[in-house]
């Protein structure tokens, strides 16, 4: 089993004209908890767009605290953005990223316990929050997405909670291979454990199974 700390805690509230004429909640505040998390997340935080964020299977967005050097360093007249929680999310620590996450595995943060259901698919709203043009179709093709968790067992979160992996399903992929498998490579194996994970979500299975089937029988 491996443990880190929650360092960052964030929640937000749905700004009706965020950008472009839509409502976003992607601007998430500080809190030092502790939170109640249940089935749809934390108390007080907000999605604008339920039919893209939120819900039982996007509960919570993890993002590591260890990419934003690398971003400041890439987009040094944007630095000052690429901050927590710059990328919306929920929670964030060190130690953890896209290529040490696997989805399925199960963690206890406070007293709650999540699963790691899916990668978080960027959209348009991230070029608007770091003035970058095509920045969500790079953090897609790099793989520099952050993950969600689903709520397994309701409980509360604080700022310097231990998060603890208590379990690994076998044969699962991290999250940056889920990523190349759908939007990089051409490879049906990976595809294949994809379509037929069952803690991956729904959606995220649907999306494998399109691919495999535009690779035809070749």
């Amino acid at each position: 089993m491996t443990a880190n700390r929650l360092i960052g805690l964030y929640t937000g509230r749905a700004a009706p004209d965020y950008a472009r004429g839509r409502a976003s909640a992607i601007d998430k505040q500080p809190v030092a908890g502790p939170l109640a998390v249940g089935p749809l997340g934390l108390d007080g935080d907000e999605q604008a767009d339920p039919d893209n964020h939120g819900g039982p299977e996007r509960a919570l967005l993890h993002y590591s605290l260890d990419r934003y050097d690398g971003w400041q360093a890439q987009y040094p007249a944007h630095a000052a953005r690429f901050v927590a929680s710059g990328f919306g999310e929920n929670l964030a620590s060190h130690g953890m990223d896209e290529r040490n996450v696997h989805i399925g595995d199960i963690y206890r943060i406070g007293t709650a316990r999540v699963q790691v259901s899916q990668p978080r698919t960027p959209c348009w709203k991230l070029d608007v929050r770091f003035d970058i043009p095509g920045l969500a179709r790079e953090v897609q093709d790099t793989g520099r997405c952050g993950w969600f968790y689903r709520v397994l067992q309701p409980g509360t979160l604080g700022v310097g909670d231990t998060i603890e992996r208590l379990e690994r399903l076998p044969d699962t992929l991290s999250i940056a291979a889920a990523m190349a498998a759908v939007y990089q490579h051409n490879q049906r194996t990976p595809l294949e454990q994809l379509a037929d994970c069952e803690a991956l979500a729904a959606n995220w299975r649907d999306k494998a199974r399109r691919k495999l089937r535009g690779l035809g029988k070749h």
